[in-house]
C-alpha cells in the first residue's frame, strides 16, 4: 500500500470536488468523454483567446512525422510585433498519454510569447491507439523539424527550451534524452510541471491516492498501461518512454521541477530531481504542501496556486530573458 497522504490545502478543496463532480473516473469506457472535455472544457471554464487580445499571431504547420510515420500537426504562436530572432517555447501537452491536444495547457505560456518568444506545441499521436514509441517520436520528430525550420518562425536555435505539465513533462523529459543521446536539437532548458515520469508505480506517493485528488493510482494505472500494454513495470521499457529509468542523466539541460507534496507523482520528480542533480545538471525544485495534481489549474485563485504560477513565471521569465540576452551578445558586432 502506499503512504499516508499528507493533508490537502484547505483552498484547493471546492475546486477539487467541484471538478471530481464533473469527471467520470477514467476508464476505457470513459475515454471519449475526458478526451472530448479536455478539448471542450468542463461547464463554465472560458475558452482561451490564443491572440491574447491580438498581441499573438497564430498559425498550424504540417510536418513530417518519424520515418514511416503520418505528418504532424505543429500549433505555433508568435509575437504580432516585431520580426525576432526570439528564444523559443517548444511544449509538450499533458493528458495521461491519452488525451488533450495542443491548446491543451499553454493559456499560462500566452504572457511570455507576448513578450517576445515563440512557442511551438506539438499535436503527437494518443496512446492507446497509437501506443509508445509514437508519442515521444513524435514530439522528437516536431522538435527537430522546429530547429530546423528556426529562421522560418523567426526563433534563435540555440535558444529553445521545452516545456510541459504532468504526460507532457514526461514527453518534454523523454524528448530531452533523445536530443542529448541521437545529437539532437541543443535544449537550454527543461521546464517539467508534476512531470509523469515512472510506469513502475512502486513508490509510496504513487499509490497514496484511491479515487481521491486527481489523477489517483487507478488513472496513473490506466495511462501507463494505454501506452505501454504489457510491458508496463517491466524491464523492456525504454528511458524515452519513462524518463525515470534513465541511469545516466548526465548531459541534459538546466531542468525546472514542481509538484504538489498530494500528487501521485511526488516521490518520482523528487528522485529524478536528486539523480539530475548528481549527474551535474542544474536543478530548480518546487515541493508545494498541500498541492494535488493540476491544484493550480483545477483552482487557480487559491492563495496556494498564485504562489506556484508566480513561481512559475518568474523562473521562465528569467530563463527567456537570460536566451534573449544571449542571442543579443551574439548578434551585437565582435559578438
Amino acid at each position: 500500500m502506499g503512504g499516508t497522504r499528507p493533508a490537502f490545502d484547505p483552498d484547493l478543496l471546492p475546486g477539487l470536488q467541484a471538478r471530481a463532480a464533473q469527471l467520470p473516473p477514467l476508464s476505457a469506457d470513459t475515454l471519449e468523454q475526458h478526451r472530448r472535455i479536455a478539448v471542450e472544457g468542463t461547464p463554465g471554464d472560458r475558452p482561451a483567446d490564443l491572440t491574447a487580445g491580438g498581441t499573438i499571431r497564430v498559425s498550424e504547420r504540417t510536418v513530417p512525422g518519424p520515418a514511416g510515420a503520418p505528418d504532424l500537426t505543429l500549433l505555433v504562436l508568435s509575437p504580432a510585433d516585431g520580426s525576432g530572432p526570439w528564444p523559443g517555447i517548444y511544449h509538450t501537452h499533458g493528458g495521461g498519454m491519452v488525451m488533450g491536444t495542443p491548446r491543451s495547457q499553454i493559456e499560462p505560456l500566452l504572457p511570455h510569447v507576448a513578450a517576445g518568444a515563440v512557442l511551438v506545441s506539438v499535436d503527437y499521436r494518443l496512446a492507446p491507439e497509437h501506443p509508445d514509441p509514437a508519442p515521444v517520436e513524435d514530439c522528437y520528430a516536431g522538435l527537430v523539424w522546429t530547429a530546423e525550420h528556426a529562421v522560418e518562425l523567426a526563433i534563435d536555435p540555440d535558444r529553445l527550451m521545452i516545456v510541459g505539465a504532468s504526460a507532457g513533462g514526461g514527453l518534454a523529459a523523454g524528448t530531452a534524452l533523445l536530443a542529448r543521446d541521437r545529437g539532437g536539437p541543443r535544449l537550454t532548458h527543461q521546464v517539467l510541471f508534476y512531470p509523469m515520469l515512472d510506469d513502475r508505480m512502486a513508490t509510496p506517493s504513487s499509490t497514496m491516492l484511491d479515487g481521491e485528488g486527481l489523477w489517483d493510482r487507478h488513472d496513473n494505472l490506466f495511462g501507463w498501461t494505454a501506452l505501454l500494454g504489457d510491458r508496463r513495470g517491466g524491464p523492456g521499457v525504454t528511458a524515452y518512454a519513462a524518463p525515470a529509468r534513465a541511469t545516466d542523466l548526465g548531459g541534459l539541460p538546466r531542468t525546472y521541477l514542481d509538484v504538489g507534496d498530494c500528487d501521485t507523482f511526488r516521490d518520482e520528480v523528487l528522485d529524478f530531481a536528486l539523480r539530475l542533480s548528481q549527474a551535474g545538471v542544474a536543478v530548480d525544485l518546487h515541493l508545494w504542501a498541500g498541492a494535488y495534481h493540476g491544484s493550480e489549474v483545477v483552482s487557480p485563485e487559491a492563495m496556494l496556486s498564485r504562489q506556484i504560477t508566480a513561481v512559475r513565471d518568474d523562473f521562465l521569465r528569467r530563463a527567456l530573458r537570460a536566451n534573449r540576452d544571449a542571442a543579443a551578445v551574439a548578434l551585437a558586432p565582435g559578438g
